[in-house]
């Protein structure tokens, strides 16, 4: 049996709680790691569990985010559509996907003469080769005149002309094809443009409505956007350049 200390002994300088305990015969000391008690976690909670809510919110915060922007995109920058048809072969061939200017970046830039543009069918136009996206009312061809230009061709084997200059359109009509297989000539009126697909054998465009309501024209109100690349199919990603040189020499007319 370990000797209890006498009354009244001296307990060297330095000595521990632990060692006086020990001692007094206690041979079930405190354990090293054993915390205070209020050291010890609330009864009933879940350690972490705090910060894993935390976690969760944000994750839901940065996807509505996310959407909202796509949302935007889609509504006031760029909208998507599919190439159904070949009218536009080889700038744009079947199947392609595209995006297009749309809402404000539309009022930012307006339509000019080479522009790939995206419009609502201006009066019965449509066929299934030559209607774009998912929707039933669009359409997609190359802006050739605007308002108070003369378009014209002579027939296969002449050029197309705009107020009277010669267009050199190889950069962008399919290898093989003539500028227009037929004779025409129309006067564009005001708000309103002529258009021509860069496939113009398979291309039912500007030429194929000079007797409908509008002469064949699009009333720029119409117009959804401008495309501007081509994202699908992957291999052929690009941007689409809009052949404005090509025009460059053309001369501005009012409509009358």
């Amino acid at each position: 049996m370990n000797a209890e200390p006498r009354h009244g002994s001296k307990v060297p300088f330095g000595t521990s709680v632990r060692d006086i305990a020990t001692s007094f015969g206690d041979r079930d000391p405190l354990p090293e790691d054993d915390p205070a008690p209020y050291e010890r976690p609330a009864s009933g909670g879940e350690p972490g569990s705090s910060n894993e809510v935390k976690a969760l919110i944000q994750v839901v915060v940065d996807i509505v985010s996310v959407l909202a922007v796509v949302a935007f995109c889609r509504l006031f920058v760029m909208a998507p559509f599919v190439i159904p048809s070949g009218s536009m072969e080889n700038t744009l061939g079947i199947n392609d996907r595209i995006l297009t200017t749309n809402g404000i970046t539309r009022g930012m830039a307006k339509p000019r003469r080479g522009d790939v543009i995206v419009f609502t069918d201006p009066g019965n136009w449509l066929d299934n080769s030559s209607q774009v996206g998912q929707k039933s009312d669009y359409l997609v061809k190359r802006l050739i005149g605007m308002p108070g230009d003369t378009v014209a061709c002579k027939g296969s084997g002449y050029p197309v002309t705009v107020n009277g200059v010669a267009l050199d359109e190889h950069s962008y009509l399919r290898p093989g094809v003539q500028p227009s297989g037929f004779p025409f000539e129309v006067t564009v009126k005001a708000d309103h443009v002529f258009v021509m697909g860069d496939n113009r054998s398979n291309s039912a465009d500007s030429r194929y409505h000079l007797d409908d309501s509008n002469g064949g024209q699009v009333p720029m109100e119409n117009i959804k956007g401008t495309a501007m690349v081509t994202y699908f199919p992957f291999g052929s990603w690009k941007f689409l350049n809009n052949r404005h040189s090509v025009f460059d020499a053309v001369p501005d007319r009012q409509p009358r």
